[in-house]
């Protein structure tokens, strides 16, 4: 199938284009941003020993991080996305054959969730996707920086203490760690990959 791409970069950041997207596309399309479940399972699974782990998978688009990682005995998965059209899709898709997944249409950047219910919170690609606005990645307008602060604010609100958030992203250091600095917490950042270099952020609440 051939990838629905938009006519600017910054349009990643609008629920209008995914909304589009997602319409378009057949209902057992999948997209993933980065790398697949296979290339980080080790590492996941060192993170998240804990089979039984509640996890909020941020953003989770059409992705098959979720189904790979509920296969792998992650079961307590809850699904949120902006796009109600995909949630929809998804939740369709997975009803009867990964029934204990749950899919929520909601905003990363204020999710209807109860406080700290959560084990583990992982992004996968929906911070990128916020910070595609056209301008200058050294100094990123206003918004994207609240954009993205609001984002990490929701998630440490709705981790257990002891939770961990996982951001998984091209990102380089100098650029991600701003938003991803706390008080009270701890940050290990991995790199991946060979040629091509990914980011593994891991804070910990």
């Amino acid at each position: 199938m051939t990838e629905i791409l938009p006519e600017k970069n910054e349009q990643y950041g609008t629920k209008e284009y995914w909304d589009q997207r997602y319409s378009q596309e057949p209902d057992d399309s999948s997209f993933d941003w980065f790398k697949s479940y296979a290339d980080i399972a080790d590492i996941f699974r060192e993170i998240i020993p804990d089979k039984n782990a509640r996890i909020l998978m941020l953003g989770c688009g059409n992705s098959r991080l979720s189904e790979d990682m509920y296969d792998d005995g992650y079961h307590e998965i809850v699904n949120v996305d902006y796009s109600g059209i995909l949630i929809e899709k998804m939740r369709q898709k997975h009803e009867v054959i990964r029934p204990e997944m749950q899919w929520h249409e909601m905003d990363v950047r204020e999710m209807a969730l109860e406080t700290e219910s959560f084990d583990v919170a992982i992004d996968k690609g929906t911070m990128d996707a916020m910070l595609t606005a056209k301008a200058d990645v050294w100094d990123p307008p206003e918004e994207v920086i609240q954009n993205c602060t609001r984002e990490v604010d929701e998630v440490l609100r709705l981790l257990r203490p002891g939770g961990v958030f996982i951001y998984l992203t091209f990102g380089q250091p100098h650029f991600r760690r701003r938003y991803l600095t706390r008080e009270g917490t701890t940050l290990e950042i991995r790199q991946l990959g060979e040629a091509f270099h990914y980011y593994l952020y891991i804070l910990r609440k």
